[in-house]
């Protein structure tokens, strides 16, 4: 039979002489050794109700082992003793059984008798709390807690009213809307702080005289997620098994290790717990998998313990990879499923979600996509170690799948591909050689080159390294995988400042790949594309006119004029004859090359963008028109911010390069203004010592020589060149620049013989470096000649 409050219930008013008041029903559980007191949440407990009815009934939410329990029952001790109520009941209220026994049990003690069922009982109890006139002389205070409550359909008709003299506490892992409404408030009862975790810890250890490190004591209460449970276990493990922090923490980040082996067996669990926090987890696993739709909870969760604890992306948890991998978990677990479609709906899975989220096993929040999964950590390792060897290979090809899937084809979204960044190192982690068998997984090499397009080009070049050192020893020297992997490290070994070296990367790579894959093999041109691209960067132009010219012959053989790959040649090529100093024939080629991009790559297309951008630059050195430059480069730059994003490369050099257009165009205070912000994010993005960071330095100095003091700008000049010697070395392009920068402007300030003897020293070192014809030493020699004249 239903319970409601509908039903017309006699029931007796307490006799003073059958109870004992104030009256207690149901067995608090001690508190716990080392509880802390948790202020916050006290003083939202503890908050009157102004005028309202929502705080008199509060619902503790959580993950299983944040101490909801605890919580609750100091609060009910708290009242209890300060004389704040007449009847306390705790009811343990994990199934509907267990409800209407306690409250059968406390309408037996509180109106005068037990009842025939414990339906009636409780119908009588609850009619009881129901608020009533104050001539009816039994209205007294009362506070309900009901504990760890399952299920909220268990609670269906048996809710405790609401009363001006009534509170209702309950504790859950629960988060389903049914459990909140207008007369009742949800309380998310969170972890415990860094520095609550560590005390607890120390406080618990003293108490059995065992003092460690406060250091170690705080990381190993990071190491535990900060999660009150865990951290009394395996606290209690520490004395039991008389073991220091640090063995401890060692042990625990043996992933060969199960979690379980490092807490007490639950005959030795402290505080009069039951269950241990993985069984614990265990049980609301259970209860997702049995929620519509089921069976998937479980391979979903198995998924996320993959990937990063402090947020997954949306769009990877519900990408294609993923939701074939639930549909071929769930038939492979669940025979009732093999006759369904093979493939998970994108719905299913995100109904999933919402299924392990009202559950408290991991943290669903949609507005925020690039982070919209959270899972405690301890979750997360309490989940794989129940996955078999097998089993972790197919869930971590799976989830790399699914980053791959997420990915975007360019990182114009800088959190976003900071957020997969994360995840793919989490997943290489837990289960490299997964992603290495059958063969590299291409998540291993995209996110290297994500972190490079993010600015880090020497985490990049580091990324890279060990990538080709894994490679080599796996798959050996000569394969194809190793091979690619080397290109992508000398191209961030450039990036990051040193194309000389680089260039010798390649140099050394290129025979290799010849020889294996033959010398038209698309890696092979993409080789030699590299190796034009960076002898430019490292000062040889007559070389990359050389390497590219070549190459553009055998791609116009192998691919056709209008392949993307001949094209963007074309554009490097053009690019370098202007750098080498024929600035017209430059200009001609990529006025003429134009068109052909937007007709076959498309307007936005990066190498459009780019080319557009070398074509005002080209065409203002072979005129002199800077006005145009900076005309040109002003329309450029919201598109390429829109395309690339606003920290691209190419938007900074666009940036860059419109600032100096406005210095030379005569706007020197609108160059340092661009320059100013540009330097700001270079070192945000870059750091401080990056060479395109220097670089804008070297700029900003020379255009605020326009307007700042002689002293000044010479000490500027002077700090930066001694930095760029360290950071760079004497014959890095960027420091000669800086260099020529230097010797301009003593000759604009009349400082003639300073300007001598440094274009002199400059224009052998130019020579020795770049070579006699490279245009930075012609222009340097035609400096230097027209000072002495």
């Amino acid at each position: 039979m239903a319970v409601g409050f509908a039903e017309q219930i006699v029931y007796a008013a307490p006799q003073r002489g059958s109870v004992r008041w104030p009256h207690q029903t149901g067995v608090l559980p001690r508190q716990a050794d080392g509880f802390r007191h948790r202020a916050d949440l006290a003083e939202v407990l503890d908050a009157a109700t102004d005028g309202g009815t929502a705080g008199r009934c509060q619902v503790l939410s959580g993950v299983g082992g944040v101490g909801k329990t605890q919580l609750a029952a100091h609060h009910a001790r708290c009242m209890w003793q300060a004389g704040e109520v007449d009847l306390l009941v705790w009811v343990t209220a994990s199934s509907r059984e267990s409800i209407l026994a306690a409250y059968a049990q406390a309408a037996g003690e509180t109106l005068g008798g037990p009842l025939s069922a414990p339906e009636r009982a409780a119908s009588a109890f609850l009619a009881w709390l129901h608020p009533r006139p104050p001539s009816d002389g039994s209205g007294c205070r009362w506070l309900v807690v009901l504990d760890d409550v399952a299920d909220p359909g268990h609670l269906r008709g048996l809710w405790p009213p609401s009363s001006p003299s009534g509170r209702t506490l309950v504790t859950t892992r629960r988060r389903d809307a049914a459990l909140t409404g207008p007369e009742r408030s949800l309380v998310e009862v969170g972890l415990f702080t860094p520095s609550e975790a560590a005390a607890y810890l120390s406080d618990t250890l003293a108490v059995h005289g065992r003092h460690e490190s406060p250091e170690q004591l705080a990381a190993l209460a990071m190491d535990l997620g900060c999660l009150p449970l865990a951290l009394s276990q395996a606290a209690a493990y520490l004395i039991d098994a008389d073991m220091d922090c640090a063995t401890y923490r060692t042990r625990l980040a043996d992933r060969n290790t199960a979690l379980n082996t490092l807490l007490p067996d639950p005959s030795g669990l402290p505080d009069d717990q039951a269950v241990t926090v993985t069984a614990a987890w265990s049980l609301s696993l259970e209860q997702a998998n049995r929620t519509r739709p089921r069976d998937l909870a479980r391979p979903m969760l198995q998924l996320a313990a993959m990937l990063d604890a402090n947020g997954i992306p949306a769009g990877v948890v519900t990408s294609p990879p993923v939701l074939t991998y639930l549909a071929a978990q769930r038939a492979a677990t669940s025979p009732s499923h093999a006759s369904e479609p093979p493939q998970t709906t994108a719905e299913e899975a995100t109904s999933t979600l919402r299924t392990l989220h009202r559950l408290n096993l991991i943290d669903h929040t949609p507005t925020s996509p690039h982070r919209a999964v959270r899972v405690h950590q301890l979750i997360q390792r309490a989940v794989r170690d129940t996955l078999p060897v097998g089993h972790i290979e197919s869930c971590a090809r799976a989830a790399a799948d699914a980053l791959m899937a997420a990915w975007p084809e360019v990182d114009r979204d800088i959190a976003l591909a900071q957020v997969l960044r994360a995840n793919a190192e989490t997943l290489r982690s837990l289960a490299e050689d997964a992603l290495w068998r059958p063969g590299p997984h291409p998540l291993l090499l995209r996110s290297g080159q994500s972190l490079g397009k993010a600015g880090q080009a020497t985490a990049a070049r580091n990324y890279m390294r060990r990538l080709v050192d894994t490679s080599q020893s796996r798959l050996g020297a000569d394969d194809p995988h190793t091979l690619n992997a080397r290109r992508s490290l000398a191209w961030w070994q450039g990036e990051a400042g040193d194309p000389t070296t680089a260039v010798a990367t390649l140099t050394s790579l290129l025979p290799h790949q010849q020889r294996l894959l033959g010398p038209d093999h698309p890696d092979t041109l993409s080789t030699r594309s590299d190796l034009g691209h960076w002898q430019r960067y490292a000062g040889d132009t007559a070389g990359a006119v050389t390497t590219f010219a070549l190459l553009l012959t055998d791609q116009q053989r192998l691919l056709g004029p209008d392949h993307p790959d001949t094209l963007i040649t074309r554009h490097d090529l053009a690019h370098c004859q202007a750098r080498n100093g024929d600035f017209a024939a430059g200009a001609n080629a990529l006025a003429e090359l134009l068109p052909r991009l937007k007709e076959t790559l498309g307007a936005e297309h990066p190498t459009t963008l780019l080319t557009r951008h070398d074509l005002a630059f080209w065409q203002s050195k072979a005129s002199g028109d800077t006005e145009h430059a900076v005309r040109a480069l002003t329309q450029l730059l919201p598109d390429m911010e829109r395309v690339l994003g606003p920290e691209h490369h190419h938007a900074q050099i666009t940036r860059s390069n419109l600032a100096n257009f406005q210095g030379e165009a005569g706007d020197a205070a609108g160059a340092v203004t661009t320059l100013t912000a540009l330097l700001a994010d270079r070192k945000r993005v870059l750091g401080a010592e990056h060479p395109r960071t220097l670089l804008t330095c070297s700029d900003l100095i020379r255009w605020q020589a326009r307007t700042e003091d002689h002293a000044t700008v010479t000490k500027a000049f002077t700090d930066l060149l001694e930095k760029m010697q360290q950071v760079l070395g004497p014959d890095h392009p960027t420091t000669l620049k800086t260099r020529s920068y230097l010797a301009r402007f003593w000759d604009e300030t009349g400082n003639a013989a300073d300007a001598i003897r440094e274009l002199t020293a400059l224009l052998a070192d130019q020579e020795r470096i770049l070579g006699p014809q490279h245009p930075d030493t012609v222009t340097t020699r035609d400096q230097l000649a027209h000072r002495r004249g």
